[in-house]
């Protein structure tokens, strides 16, 4: 917290000229002008600075502590643009691990390498770049869903039914009207198993996992192969 009877200076320096930034000694009037104080404002009161000005001397603060990790929940709340800035540059510069919870998109685009994604139901899933790449994958995943089933609403419309044969039974018509369901959500686990495996982290498995799941992929695909050829052969029938 800012003492507001303490100077700019040394509500930073503890008394000392210089603070230590992790393998460098900085003077602090020279690290206070990159959090926006001009050296004749450091020996001010913090009493006398304005909302933005204390916003920036608690972020100077902040990060003249040693620590390799910051955990930093909405930190763009009540920042002003120049403050806001401040806050970009630094956390870019930061060399520890930053976990950030923002409603400020543009803010994450600006400053995160990857984004966590909770689903509501317990899950997670990781993805390199910021809230745009995330959005992009999310409509990519549902533009191939939403083409998988386009697919197969095609596939099913196009194919021609023969002349009837023979009367299928009750069982056979039950199944061929839950065939296209059957494949259709055959196709939706492929379709999601396909985009895991394009996933960053997807790779630092372990092994055996890695090797479940292509096995998985290759089932799924011959499941759907056999599930086509008995919709068409009870269709043939019907």
């Amino acid at each position: 917290s800012i003492d507001p009877k303490l100077s700019v200076f040394d509500n930073i320096a503890d008394g000392n000229e210089y603070i230590q930034l992790g393998n460098k000694s900085r003077h602090v009037i020279g690290y206070l002008q990159e959090f926006l104080f001009a050296p004749e404002r450091v020996r001010s009161p913090a009493s006398s600075l304005s909302g933005g000005e204390l916003s920036r001397l608690l972020l100077a603060k902040l990060f003249a502590k040693p620590s390799n990790l910051l955990i930093l929940d909405e930190p763009t709340n009540d920042l002003d643009m120049e403050t806001l800035e401040v806050l970009e540059g630094t956390l870019m510069d930061y060399p520890g691990t930053v976990l950030l919870i923002s409603h400020d998109r543009t803010f994450i685009d600006n400053t995160v390498t990857d984004v966590i994604h909770l689903d509501g139901q317990g899950n997670t899933s990781t993805m390199v770049g910021g809230y745009s790449d995330w959005q992009a994958y999310v409509q990519r995943a549902k533009e191939h869903n939403d083409a998988n089933k386009e697919e197969l609403s095609e596939t099913t419309t196009k194919r021609k039914i023969k002349p009837t044969k023979k009367k299928l039974s009750y069982n056979e018509q039950r199944e061929l009207e839950l065939l296209p369901e059957q494949i259709e959500t055959l196709e939706q686990q492929l379709a999601a198993l396909e985009l895991a495996t394009q996933e960053s982290d997807f790779y630092n498995q372990d092994q055996a996992d890695i090797k479940d799941t292509f096995n998985t992929i290759t089932q799924l695909q011959k499941d759907i192969d056999v599930a086509f050829s008995r919709w068409e052969s009870l269709s043939e029938e019907s």
